[in-house]
């Protein structure tokens, strides 16, 4: 399982490289949203990862960016907590929502169930010109 994970706090972005490790072939990491889009057009990712809180894009706009050329699941790990925020996520393309902070094992659990997902609800050809 290749796991991209989008988030601007590094400290987070090393944090989820460490716990998911053992359980993951590759964990790319992008610290910005244009980061992020561009390793997952270049890298093909299993799964995605993504805070809602990037500073020079919100996290809504980058959902449906990805949407624009990409059917890869896509979780949203935030601390935001409310039913709106989940509600807003789910809306935007989003497969899952958790909220942090997050067990390993229960993060793991989450990211197999949505690689699970049959292949062919997944895009063949990303298109280049998806922007936020």
């Amino acid at each position: 399982m290749r796991v991209l994970v989008i988030d601007d706090d590094i400290g987070m972005t090393d944090l989820l490289t460490i716990l998911l490790t053992p359980a993951s072939s590759e964990v790319l990491t992008a610290n910005t949203a244009q980061q992020g889009l561009q390793l997952l057009k270049d890298e093909n990712p299993d799964v995605v990862i993504l805070d809602l809180m990037l500073p020079e894009a919100e996290g809504w706009k980058v959902c449906r960016a990805i949407r624009e050329f990409s059917n890869v699941p896509l979780l949203i790990l935030s601390a935001f907590d409310t039913p709106g925020m989940v509600a807003r996520a789910l809306d935007n393309g989003a497969d899952d929502y958790l909220t942090k902070p997050i067990s390993s094992g229960t993060l793991i659990a989450r990211l197999r169930k949505l690689v699970r997902r049959p292949a062919a609800f997944k895009k063949s050809a990303p298109s280049p010109k998806a922007t936020i």
